[in-house]
C-alpha cells in the first residue's frame, strides 16, 4: 500500500475525516475538503444527517404515482398544511425522504417558486441538528440569515428553521430538530 493510500485509509477511520484529509488527484495535486468560509458548528450544537430533499411539483397526484407505480416507493396520502401553504406528500427512501411539495393557495412560497419553474424541481434539503435554538443563535453570531426570526414547527411536527439561500451557496436549507 503507498503512502497516499495508506493515509487516506487511516484518515477515513478518525473523526473529523471530511473537514481535514487531503486527496491526491491523479495529476499530483491536492483538493481539500477544509470549511474556508464559515467556521464549524459550535460544541453546543452539531449537524446531523440528511432528512429530506423538498420538490415542488405542479400536479401532487402524478409525481406521488410516479414515485409509488412507477418506482415502488412508499409514498403517503397528501397532507395539507395550511400554515406552510402547502400540501405535502413524503415518499420514504428507507435512509431518508423526499417531501413532495404543491401550493395550498396562490400566496403559498410553492406557488411562487412554480410561477418561476414551471416543471417543479428541488425547492431545498432539510439537515437534522441536535439542539436547533443553539443553532439558530450560533448561526445568527456567524451571519448566516435565516428566514424567520425563530424556528417554528414543520411538516415533521418538530421545529424547523429556512436559511437564506444567498448564505448558503445558493440552495435553500432547512434546519429541522432532530
Amino acid at each position: 500500500m503507498n503512502g497516499v493510500v495508506k493515509a487516506a485509509a487511516l484518515a477515513a477511520g478518525a473523526t473529523g475525516f471530511f473537514s481535514r484529509v487531503q486527496t491526491a488527484a491523479a495529476t499530483g495535486r491536492c483538493f481539500s475538503t477544509s470549511q474556508s468560509l464559515h467556521q464549524a458548528s459550535s460544541p453546543v450544537w452539531s449537524l446531523g444527517q440528511l432528512n429530506h430533499v423538498a420538490i415542488a411539483v405542479p400536479d401532487l397526484e402524478k409525481a406521488s404515482s410516479f414515485y409509488r407505480d412507477v418506482l415502488g416507493a412508499q409514498v403517503s396520502e397528501a397532507v395539507p398544511l395550511p400554515e406552510h401553504g402547502v400540501s405535502v406528500v413524503f415518499v420514504n427512501l428507507g435512509n431518508t425522504k423526499m417531501e413532495l411539495l404543491h401550493p395550498l393557495g396562490s400566496d403559498s412560497p410553492i406557488a411562487g417558486f412554480l410561477q418561476k419553474n414551471k416543471a417543479g424541481g428541488i425547492h431545498h434539503v432539510c439537515i437534522e441538528v441536535d439542539n436547533i435554538n443553539a443553532a439558530v443563535m450560533d448561526l445568527k453570531k456567524k451571519k448566516i440569515r435565516s428566514l424567520t426570526d425563530e424556528a417554528k414547527i414543520g411538516a415533521h411536527g418538530k421545529p424547523v428553521i429556512f436559511l437564506h439561500p444567498k448564505d448558503c451557496g445558493g440552495v435553500l436549507v432547512e434546519l429541522e430538530q432532530a
